[in-house]
């Protein structure tokens, strides 16, 4: 942990938008995969978007049409745009990386986390 840092929480009300950006060391760009989880209090950690290498991108049911990841390899960065945020999408988001191609959204195939930011949405 701590090889990625993330940015962009805040509080918005419902309806409303957010960009997190995630940035990370040039190793983690190259045959990788990425994602984005989310942890609410007294819940678990949910995968809430993936990409790899291909740029083969993947959602849960939960967010898909309101959240959209991308990547920008000459930067490093990592950014995933919600929109429509609703109260349950509240919680702590963290980046995390993996040095492999495969599709996977359980946590525990990651490696490489972020110390996660903040994500409020008020009714």
């Amino acid at each position: 942990q701590g090889q990625l840092v993330e940015s962009g929480g805040g509080s918005v009300e419902a309806g409303g938008s957010l960009r997190l950006s995630c940035s990370g060391p040039d190793y983690l760009f190259g045959r990788a995969s990425w994602a984005w989880f989310r942890q609410a209090p007294g819940k678990g950690r949910e995968g809430v978007a993936y990409i790899n290498s291909y740029d083969k991108i993947r959602y849960p049911d939960s967010v898909k049409g309101r959240f959209t990841l991308s990547k920008d390899n000459d930067k490093n960065i990592l950014y995933l745009q919600m929109d429509t945020l609703k109260p349950e999408d509240t919680a702590m988001y963290y980046c995390a990386a993996r040095r492999s191609e495969y599709y996977s959204l359980s946590s525990s195939d990651y490696h490489y986390w972020g110390q996660g930011t903040q994500v409020t949405v008020s009714s």
